[in-house]
Parts: structure tokens; C-alpha cells; sequence
């Protein structure tokens, strides 16, 4: 069965959640759920958990290279 991680929920924390999702993706996760929200510190709930759209480019970009160094790509076909 395919193996997804909540880093958001997880941690609980902002700052955190991108290095448990790229722990996660290196330590072979097949999928994230990651919160992501406009304004975080107005968010109605969850919002110190949540990265901002910003953030959650710059957790994409890194993962996409954490991906690429461990030989595996987003969709699961070889790089």
C-alpha cells in the first residue's frame, strides 16, 4: 500500500513541515499532504501549521532535487 505523511499535522509547527516532507520523500513516502494557506496567521484553523504559497514552492523545488538524488521522480517513473 502506498505510504502518505502529513508533515503539517505531524509537526504542527511551520517552520518544520518542509523537512519532514523531505525526510519523508528520501525515506521513500509516496505521497504528502501538505497545508497551505494565503495568510497563516489569519487561518481559521491549523494555521501555525500551514506553509504559505511561497513556502510551499520553495518546498517543491527542494524536493524535487531531494527526488532526484534518490533516483525517483512525481510521478514514479524512472528520471
Amino acid at each position: 500500500l502506498p505510504v502518505i505523511v502529513d508533515p503539517s499535522h505531524a509537526v504542527g509547527v511551520s517552520t518544520l513541515v518542509s523537512r519532514l516532507a523531505l525526510a519523508s520523500a528520501a525515506a521513500g513516502a509516496d505521497g504528502l499532504i501538505v497545508e497551505v494557506h494565503s495568510d497563516p496567521s489569519n487561518a481559521l484553523s491549523d494555521g501555525m501549521q500551514a506553509l504559505t504559497f511561497k513556502g510551499f514552492d520553495e518546498m517543491m523545488n527542494q524536493l524535487s532535487r531531494v527526488l532526484k538524488a534518490v533516483d525517483r521522480s512525481f510521478d514514479g517513473k524512472p528520471l
